[in-house]
């Protein structure tokens, strides 16, 4: 992705991210522009990879289930290991390579506190996981991540 973007890129995306479903004219209305403006904007995004796809979010993943974020430092030589095991957990909706006091911040979706906390025990076991740190999700305020 080579393209700059300006204001008006960015406030096409906030909106498209809070509802992906919105018109051309709805949100030319709301950014103040013309349709063809919009129009031409998106072709932009999606021929630059800014844009790769447009999805649905469901309200009973939303408000069912527990959401947790995990932070795991993790010994250099099982980094791929580790990888391996947390990518096979299907509550596993995220993992990201950060940098600072831990290596990598795993999303982690369970549908109850019980289920977690079995999750964060067999994270722990995992041969390379040297400590983890978990924030549970208790409200999400502003959610912009399809």
């Amino acid at each position: 992705m080579n393209l700059t973007l300006d204001d008006l890129d960015r406030a096409l995306i906030a909106r498209l991210q809070a509802n992906a479903r919105a018109s051309t004219a709805e949100l030319a209305r709301q950014l103040q522009v013309a349709r063809t403006t919009v129009v031409s904007r998106l072709a932009r995004l999606e021929a630059g990879g800014v844009i790769t796809g447009y999805t649905v979010r469901l309200a009973s993943e939303a408000a069912s289930g527990v959401q947790a974020f995990v932070n795991l430092a993790v010994s250099p030589k099982s980094a791929k290991k580790v990888i391996d095991r947390l990518a096979g957990m299907p509550e596993l909706r995220q993992l990201a390579a950060v940098s600072g006091e831990f290596d990598y911040l795993a999303v982690l979706r369970a549908p109850d506190t019980q289920r977690l906390d079995a999750l964060l025990d067999a994270i722990g076991e995992i041969d390379g996981v040297l400590r983890t740190t978990t924030s549970v999700l208790l409200a999400m305020r502003v959610d912009r991540v399809a």
